[in-house]
């Protein structure tokens, strides 16, 4: 049965072609530590070069997982070339000589896995992926989110949290707001202490915040991934399978240019960008009802266009928005009425669309 397995499993490999050397990626030697189990559980190492489509890693995840007998397929992504060219984008940091570097494995009693990202910080990223946990469950559904954010963890604040999580039988208990297990670093650190660490204790706490704590059964997980495309991004790819991403920007043009990298980042691990949102995109007066446009506009709609993915929303700027959120209050549960609340409310909606459901398709970056 394995070996049957293992020959079906390469033939759906021999289908996925690299445009680039016009030739299948089992031929073109991108595939390789090709494992096949008995319990129909499949992993292998992808090495891609800076030159090939990041997209390649998503055909080659479907063609396998569209093989009758498969059950699960883990794929690390490593950079061609090695230290030659260069650190592997999607490789998460080693833990000593010879160790093996984490696969992505499964979260079921997670339900959909949504990470939310931004190219640069100031964009707003905590906000929406707070605010969208916040609607979701108001909706009804199980919801927990993670603050992957260890250098700037901002999720406690937002929900007026400020107390450490309980332990019990070695497990950490998330706290809960709103009907949101929440955790973050944020709660287990002072305030005031700098987080000044290296990518492998990056890693370890990621991984920590995934099998350490007592989830319980979810219908969304939400992440609040740091800006930018380091360590914790790459460690999260590799440590769990999500759904989609988000990226969140704001209308100025170099926002959206940051954030493009960011988009580019989840092509290069697999990973589906859901939509775009653009925070701060305009300002509706509170007395008149008329939108002004504050910043340079237009640049999440044309990031969106780029990425050829939907545009999820457009958060306004709002009047004592800033302040309800240091004060722990979010705005779809103070103001779920106002321009910000019904905004992300449908931020929330269209999430629910497009990634509610195991047979949603998603659209691959190209």
């Amino acid at each position: 049965m394995t070996r049957r397995l293992q020959a079906l499993v390469a033939g759906a490999l021999t289908n996925v072609r690299n445009p680039r050397v016009d030739n299948d990626v089992i031929s073109a030697g991108m595939v390789q530590d090709l494992t096949v189990g008995d319990d129909g559980r499949v992993s292998f190492t992808f090495i891609l070069s800076s030159d090939d489509p990041g997209t390649l890693v998503r055909e080659a995840r479907r063609a396998v997982q569209d093989v009758e007998g498969v059950e699960k397929v883990s794929i690390e992504v490593r950079e061609a070339g090695g230290d030659a060219s260069g650190p592997a984008p999607a490789a998460a940091p080693a833990a000593g000589p010879g160790a093996a570097p984490p696969q992505a494995v499964e979260y079921p009693a997670l339900g959909a896995v949504i990470a939310v990202s931004s190219g640069k910080g100031g964009v707003g990223k905590s906000t929406v992926a707070s605010n969208l946990a916040a609607e979701l469950a108001r909706l009804g559904k199980q919801v927990g989110i993670m603050d992957a954010d260890i250098y700037g963890p901002n999720v406690p604040r937002l929900f007026g949290i400020d107390e450490r999580p309980p332990v019990r039988n070695g497990r950490i208990l998330p706290l809960e707001r709103h009907g949101v297990k929440l955790i973050s670093l944020g709660l287990l650190i002072e305030r005031d202490m700098p987080a000044i660490w290296r990518g492998p204790i990056v890693t370890k706490i990621i991984q920590q915040f995934l099998s350490d704590v007592d989830w319980g059964t979810l219908d969304y997980f939400i992440i609040d991934l740091p800006p930018g495309t380091g360590d914790a991004q790459l460690s999260l790819a590799q440590a769990i399978h999500m759904r989609g991403g988000i990226i969140v920007t704001t209308p100025q043009e170099m926002a959206a240019g940051d954030a493009l990298r960011g988009a580019k980042m989840f092509e290069r691990v697999g990973v589906p960008v859901i939509g775009i949102v653009e925070n701060m995109s305009h300002f509706v007066c509170p007395h008149c009802g008329e939108r002004t446009e504050i910043f340079a506009g237009g640049g999440g709609t044309r990031l969106a266009e780029e990425l050829d993915v939907p545009l999820l929303g457009q958060v306004p700027l709002q009047a004592d928005m800033t302040r309800e959120a240091d004060e722990g209050q979010l705005v779809v549960i103070n103001r779920p009425e106002s321009p910000a609340g019904l905004a992300l409310s449908a931020v929330a909606q269209a999430v629910i669309d497009r990634a509610g459901g195991k047979s949603v398709p998603l659209p691959i970056i190209t």
